[in-house]
């Protein structure tokens, strides 16, 4: 057999940190790594990081690797970790902190040591195990792409190489590897893949392994093409918070769940095809989702909190300011007489004194608000004036609403009341609002 690595992912002049663990696909990956570093121009250092769970098994491969470099002239970084700490302290699964540690190491060491490129040597039976496992979990075309070649600077050049491959360049080089003695028992999902299931596929077609990488390698096109649709959808679309529901509801639902988990990492299929059904409507509604609250709200889909903190009732005394936090605003009351000087629109009120019932406090919007609104002549409620203004639910929550004993004064920003408008030389009481930080 021919082995045929993938040389595009190591550019002439690259320095290379090399996953080492003394197994047979790493040993050939590092061999065959230094062998052409002079014809390819590069740089190579080994890197092996110990993981402390198999004992002296592990401590042996250990000083395998540290011993071979050290005969061969090739530099060695080695890092011991303690996996089983590190996952009972963040509650992670062994495999996931033990990969978590070690790619930790990996990006540390090659930071320190200015390399461009992380060599790993998974290679085309790794990804095809990987494809199966993920069509076992339900994957779509992002885990059914399997192992990528490239993800940052982290390359795998064998990928394409199956282990029969790397098996025959060991013989054919003398290349010593160690054995992981748990890589032979069959009480993990990978091992039972390996072991059993593979040697089935291999029987209708030989080259399985590389049809499973063709597979995947479709699949990641696939994949990339919807991703860039979806992230150019978000990028004409979103506005920080929210998202149309007709332009979302008019999209492929591949691309429409796309868009939805890049806003929202982690959602399962079940949640994605549940807040695409909130797009399909327009009445007011909510889906709670792990972590996450979607409001479906005035047309369009929010992401954000709209749990605003309510505002509480505070009296406005005059001469003294009077923060408003929940609405960013703060307020100042003084006594004047009303001339025709002009004010910034719903910046600053005019209340006639004679017609101010008792003290003046500022709230939030309250059940059955409702006054006459001057200069329209007729009596409304704030939910009708919140539906003129086509206000979120979120926009009415942070409105200050000015009221006396007797009802409301004015709505902050949408109107004031008829009973309380002065006339000129009217003793008034005058309310400015600024926003605050």
């Amino acid at each position: 057999m021919t082995m045929t690595p993938d040389w595009g992912l190591l550019p002439e002049g690259s320095s290379v940190l090399c996953a080492v663990s003394g197994g047979a696909d790493s040993m050939c990956l590092l061999h065959l790594l230094w062998k052409q570093r002079q014809e390819r121009g590069l740089r190579i250092v080994a890197a092996h990081f110990e993981h402390g769970l198999r004992g002296e098994e592990s401590l042996r491969d250990a000083a395998f690797v540290e011993d071979w470099c050290r005969e061969q002239g090739i530099p060695c970084v080695m890092e011991h970790g303690d996996v089983k700490a590190f996952a009972a302290a963040r509650g992670l699964g062994i495999e996931e902190a033990a990969r978590e540690l070690r790619y930790a190491f990996l990006l540390r060491q090659a930071e320190a040591l200015a390399c461009t490129r992380i060599a790993t040597a998974h290679n085309a039976d790794d990804n095809a195990e990987t494809l199966l496992l993920h069509l076992c979990r339900g994957s779509g075309s992002a885990g059914l792409g399997g192992i990528p070649p490239q993800r940052g600077q982290i390359v795998r050049p064998l990928l394409g190489c199956t282990r029969g491959e790397i098996e025959d360049y060991l013989r054919e080089n003398a290349v010593p590897h160690v054995e992981d003695g748990s890589n032979q028992r069959d009480d993990c999902a990978r091992n039972l893949l390996r072991h059993r299931v593979t040697p089935e596929l291999r029987r209708l077609n030989p080259a399985f392994a590389a049809a499973a990488g063709r597979t995947a390698a479709l699949l990641r096109r696939d994949e990339d093409c919807l991703s860039q649709q979806a992230a150019a959808f978000l990028q004409t679309h979103y506005d920080g918070e929210s998202l149309p529901l007709a332009e979302l509801a008019a999209l492929h639902p591949a691309i429409a769940s796309r868009a939805l988990r890049r806003l929202c990492p982690g959602l399962e299929l079940g949640h994605v095809e549940t807040a695409l059904a909130l797009c399909r409507g327009n009445e007011l509604a909510y889906l709670d989702l792990p972590g996450l609250r979607l409001r479906r709200d005035r047309g369009r889909l929010w992401f954000s909190d709209d749990d605003a903190e309510p505002i509480p009732e505070r009296v406005l005394l005059p001469g003294v300011p009077l923060p408003v936090p929940e609405a960013g605003l703060c307020l100042l009351a003084t006594p004047g007489e009303y001339g025709q000087e002009i004010h910034d629109l719903f910046k600053t009120y005019n209340f006639k004194n004679a017609n101010i019932c008792g003290k003046i406090s500022c709230t939030g919007r309250r059940p059955g608000d409702r006054l006459r609104v001057a200069g329209r002549g007729c009596t409304k409620s704030l939910k009708a004036l919140f539906n003129e203004a086509d206000m979120t639910q979120a926009q009415r929550d942070r409105t200050l609403v000015l009221r006396d004993e007797e009802g409301i004064l004015a709505v902050h920003g949408l109107a004031v009341a008829e009973r309380t408008l002065p006339q000129p030389g009217d003793p008034v009481l005058r309310v400015r609002i600024e926003t605050i930080d």
